[in-house]
């Protein structure tokens, strides 16, 4: 009884901070103003080191006209692959949410957090519309089959294991182009804090819900879930953070090139690894580290060290 009032209590004050903390992409961003006007020759859209094809020496190379150029399509298509993956969000949540019981504490947290969701799409929307890029998004075999994703919410433990694992990447990339102290276009940096500071919640929710319902599995599910879970957040890494052909073409770009950026020279492993150290260290208190899932971890290439505490920056020694 005391850890269902806990959790109760959890789910309210997450609920009271988005009533009194939240943002509308329309009043919390002049996007008329000429502050956040886009500029396709400003060279704050370069890539930073912390994505897998600006640590890329062939990038580096390239003249800054080019850097720019694709350094502004990725950011576009980025935004366009966030706010698709907020509407499977959607999709998954408000189904989950319709077969909650009167009197759910989840409930009305969900609802809040699907409000918010709903202002990142256009927030991401209204980015990429200003660019003047024509961004895809995912691949096209993630985007032909997405429709279909947010049925995993029949299963909620699976379901909330991939909405971390479309989240964290995201999260995590983000503060990394913060910390890392360059110049951004305003209007990108405006949308990514104000993301950054609503998923805290999202983030927070989803932890302590796998928290809460995976600890009500038996030892065959939870064996399930340990193995699921690393091929979950590896599959949808993939979608999330790893461009469509088109990006190649667009600015030929090599295949050896973009299959050493996405996911086979030591800097891009290391960037990928470095997503997942928040998941790891959740895998942990969850029981799910088993000798079993460990080689799946490893497998998928997205073992390694738990992060100490969530949001740890993943490339301290680097950073030294």
């Amino acid at each position: 009884m005391a850890q269902v009032t806990e959790y109760r209590e959890f789910l309210r004050t997450l609920s009271n901070g988005s009533v009194h903390r939240r943002f509308d992409p329309y009043l919390d961003i002049d996007w008329d103003s000429p502050e956040f006007e886009i500029d396709a020759s400003d060279p704050r859209w370069m890539l930073p080191d912390c994505d897998p094809l600006g640590a890329h020496p062939w990038y580096k190379a390239q003249p800054d006209e080019k850097k720019i150029a694709i350094g502004l399509w990725r950011t576009a298509n980025m935004q366009k692959v966030g706010l698709s993956f907020e509407s499977i969000l959607i999709r998954g949540m408000m189904q989950y949410a319709m077969k909650l019981p009167n009197g759910s504490p989840e409930f009305r947290y969900c609802l809040h957090e699907m409000s918010e969701e709903c202002n990142h799409i256009q927030m991401f929307q209204e980015l990429v519309n200003r660019t003047g890029v024509d961004a895809p998004g995912m691949k096209a075999p993630y985007r032909a089959t997405s429709s279909l994703w947010h049925l995993a919410a029949y299963a909620p433990v699976l379901f909330f294991i991939g909405i971390l694992a479309g989240e964290e990447p995201i999260d995590h990339f983000q503060k990394d182009v913060i910390r890392d102290g360059a110049a951004r276009p305003p209007a990108l940096l405006r949308t990514m804090e104000i993301h950054i500071a609503e998923e805290a919640r999202h983030i927070s929710f989803a932890h302590r819900f796998l928290n809460e319902h995976v600890a009500r599995q038996n030892r065959v599910g939870k064996g399930v879930t340990s193995i699921a879970y690393p091929l979950v957040m590896r599959w949808l890494a993939g979608a999330i953070m790893a461009p469509p052909r088109q990006f190649a073409k667009e600015f030929d770009i090599p295949r050896k090139v973009m299959r050493e950026a996405f996911w086979q020279s030591e800097e891009s492993k290391a960037i990928l690894r470095g997503y997942f150290g928040d998941v790891r260290m959740l895998a942990e208190e969850l029981g799910l580290m088993n000798p079993a899932a460990r080689k799946v971890w490893k497998a998928c290439g997205i073992d390694g060290k738990p992060s100490r505490y969530r949001g740890e920056p993943h490339r301290q020694a680097h950073a030294a």
